[in-house]
């Protein structure tokens, strides 16, 4: 019997996360047989930018960009996972490696078009959401005419709108990893859309998650409809953090994928 080809995912966190969020999904994929490569973004888990170093959205997605750039163009394409805000950056890159994306997973995460501002799917959230952001930090940074965002999680704010499904351990170790992040805004990604020849290129995959209360199920799905997607899945009883709620479905739905685009 043909022995099954490694693949090799990428996967990008979201907003006050780091790489230390997929620690359980890496190890399902490389047990697998897979290649797995975690991304810490700029001022996150143990990359040791300092939050004012980041004044673009290329600042803080800085390391996701040096990963795919490091890869030879003969290699094979990477499955490119993106979580919650995560999914700027992830277009970002795609945007400038079109030809290295097999595809974008999008996992109950801001998915952008290529019509408005990077900025724009989480500007409409948050005009619209309401959601009690509790003990959650939101300050700004920069210069005084050009103000940048920043938020810290906070641990009431986690239990009851991000990990309300998820292990209490995990919420606990999240509790002592987030860290300062840049919100991204028009400011830090500028207003220029992505394009369709770069991001609107590569294959994308919207993965829903049915009890996320951080970005709802309509607003998932509201999305989609905005920037249609080769495929949508979902898991019906996964929280903002599927990857600790719902950690075997979300590696079985990533298997599935990349069987099918890389």
């Amino acid at each position: 019997m043909e022995k099954e080809k490694q693949k090799q995912f990428v996967l990008v966190h979201g907003l006050c996360n780091g790489a230390w969020c997929w620690y359980k999904v890496k190890v399902m994929l490389e047990a697998a047989g897979h290649c797995v490569t975690a991304v810490d973004l700029a001022a996150s888990g143990i990359n040791m930018t300092r939050l004012e170093e980041i004044q673009t959205l290329k600042d803080y997605s800085k390391p996701l960009l040096d990963v795919l750039s490091s890869l030879g163009s003969d290699e094979d394409k990477v499955i490119l996972v993106a979580h919650s805000m995560g999914g700027i950056p992830a277009a970002l890159a795609a945007d400038i490696f079109p030809r290295k994306i097999a595809a974008i997973v999008f996992v109950t995460s801001f998915m952008p078009d290529t019509r408005n501002p990077p900025a724009y799917v989480i500007d409409k959230l948050r005009s619209t959401s309401q959601t009690d952001r509790l003990d959650t930090v939101l300050g700004v940074y920069g210069r005084p005419d050009r103000l940048l965002r920043f938020a810290l999680a906070g641990p009431k704010s986690m239990a009851k709108n991000a990990y309300q499904l998820s292990p209490v351990e995990d919420l606990v170790l999240a509790t002592m990893l987030v860290r300062v992040n840049p919100v991204i805004t028009d400011n830090l990604a500028g207003t220029r859309s992505f394009s369709e020849e770069g991001y609107g290129s590569v294959n994308r995959v919207y993965i829903v998650c049915g009890e996320d209360r951080r970005i709802p199920e309509d607003y998932q799905r509201w999305m989609i409809s905005n920037f249609p997607v080769n495929e949508v899945m979902a898991i019906k009883d996964a929280d903002h953090m599927a990857m600790f709620s719902k950690p075997q479905e979300l590696c079985g739905l990533l298997l599935e994928i990349a069987d099918r685009y890389a």
